[in-house]
C-alpha cells in the first residue's frame, strides 16, 4: 500500500486528485493540507510514502516548502501544476530541488489529465530522493577536447531534470553536438532548455526542424506530439517530424537513437539516463551494434532505474557509471581515450 498525502489548497483539486488515486487499490490516501503549513503538521502525524504538492498556495508556496523539505526531511514528491509558463518554470525548479516528476492540473482542453497520475505516484514512491543539490558552475572551454565529427545523444525521463543539469554542466563551450530527448510536457521544453541554457558552457536551445549539428551547440526535444531525430550524412541535422508514440511516449528516446545510429554509426556516443519504463533500450542497442559508444546511468545514482536497467540488462550498455562520471566519460570517448 503506498500512502499519499495530498497538498493543494484548492478543496476542488484535493477531491479530483483523491479520486483519481483512490480507484486504484495500491494507494491509500493519508491526509490532506490546504497549504504548507498543514503539510509540515501531517508529514510528522502520517508519515506518507508520497506527497502530492500544488505550486502556488498560500502562507508559503510550494517551491519554497520543498526547498525546505528537501532539505530537512527527503521524501518522494510529485508537483500537481497549471500548464502555464510561470507554472512551467517553477514545476522545472521543483524538479531541479528534487521533486520526482509533476502532472498538469485539468482543464477544459485536457480533462483527462489526472489519468497519469496514479502511475507518476507509483513511481515516486520507488524512487531514490536525496537532498537538494548543490549546483557546480558551468565547465570552461576545453582546449584539449576534440569533438571530431561525433554525435551526443542522451535519452531521459522521471528524475532527468536534476540529472541533465548535472550532465550538462560538465560540457565545455566546444563539445560535440548533442541532442536530447527528455520525457517532458511541451509547455515545460522552452523553459527546461533556457534553464539548461544557463547552466551551459554551450549553447542549449530547444530543436527545431532543419537545425544543423554543429559544435558547441545542445538540442532539447520539443515536447508534444513530434519527435526529435536526426537526419543527413555528410552534414548532419535535427528532423522534428509529428507522428505517434513510439515505446510509449512522444518524443521518443528510441525514435531519437535509432536515427543517430543511422546516421552517426560509429560517430555516435548513446547516454541513457534516471527514467521510468523502457524507452530508450532498443535504441541504445541500435547505437552499439553500429559501433558507436554506450553509456548508462547506475542504479545508485538513477532516481528511477528503469530505463537504464532496461538498456543494461539487452547489453545496449557498454559502461555503466555513477551519474557525475558521466560527463568526464563522454568526454574521454570523444577523445578516444575510453576503454572499449
Amino acid at each position: 500500500m503506498i500512502r499519499v498525502l495530498i497538498v493543494d489548497d484548492s478543496a476542488t483539486m484535493r477531491k479530483l486528485i483523491a479520486a483519481s488515486l483512490s480507484a486504484d487499490p495500491e494507494f491509500e490516501v493519508v491526509g490532506e493540507a490546504a497549504d504548507p503549513l498543514q503539510a509540515r503538521e501531517a508529514i510528522k502525524a502520517l508519515n506518507p510514502d508520497v506527497i502530492t504538492l500544488d505550486v502556488e498556495m498560500p502562507n508559503m508556496n510550494g517551491l519554497d516548502f520543498l526547498e525546505r523539505l528537501m532539505r530537512l526531511r527527503p521524501m518522494p514528491v510529485v508537483m500537481v501544476s497549471t500548464l502555464t509558463t510561470r507554472g512551467a518554470e517553477i514545476t522545472l525548479a521543483a524538479l531541479e530541488l528534487g521533486a520526482v516528476d509533476c502532472v498538469a492540473k485539468p482543464t477544459a482542453a485536457t480533462p483527462r489529465a489526472f489519468d497519469a497520475l496514479p502511475e507518476k505516484v507509483r513511481a515516486a514512491a520507488g524512487a531514490r530522493v536525496r537532498a537538494q543539490r548543490v549546483a557546480a558552475p558551468a565547465a570552461a572551454s576545453d582546449s584539449h577536447f576534440t569533438p571530431g565529427d561525433h554525435v551526443v545523444a542522451i535519452g531521459s525521463s522521471t528524475g532527468g531534470v536534476e540529472a541533465l543539469l548535472t550532465l550538462i554542466e560538465c560540457l565545455p563551450a566546444n563539445c560535440a553536438p548533442v541532442v536530447i530527448t527528455q520525457h517532458m510536457p511541451a509547455t515545460f521544453t522552452k523553459s527546461f532548455a533556457e534553464r539548461l541554457n544557463r547552466a551551459c558552457a554551450a549553447e542549449v536551445r530547444e530543436a527545431r526542424d532543419g537545425d544543423p549539428l554543429t559544435v558547441g551547440k545542445v538540442f532539447l526535444a520539443p515536447g508534444g506530439d513530434s519527435h526529435l531525430e536526426v537526419d543527413g550524412v555528410n552534414h548532419l541535422r535535427c528532423r522534428v517530424t509529428p507522428g505517434p508514440p513510439v515505446s510509449g511516449h512522444c518524443p521518443s528516446v528510441d525514435r531519437l537513437f535509432e536515427s543517430v545510429a543511422r546516421t552517426a554509426k560509429a560517430r555516435a556516443v548513446g547516454v541513457i539516463l534516471t527514467g521510468m519504463g523502457r524507452d530508450g533500450a532498443r535504441g541504445l542497442l541500435s547505437i552499439r551494434e553500429t559501433g558507436g559508444r554506450t553509456l548508462g546511468q547506475n542504479e545508485a545514482t538513477s532516481v528511477v532505474y528503469g530505463m537504464p536497467k532496461a538498456a543494461f540488462e539487452i547489453g545496449a550498455v557498454e559502461r555503466q557509471l555513477p551519474l557525475e562520471k558521466i560527463g568526464p566519460a563522454i568526454r574521454q570517448l570523444i577523445n578516444r581515450e575510453g576503454p572499449r
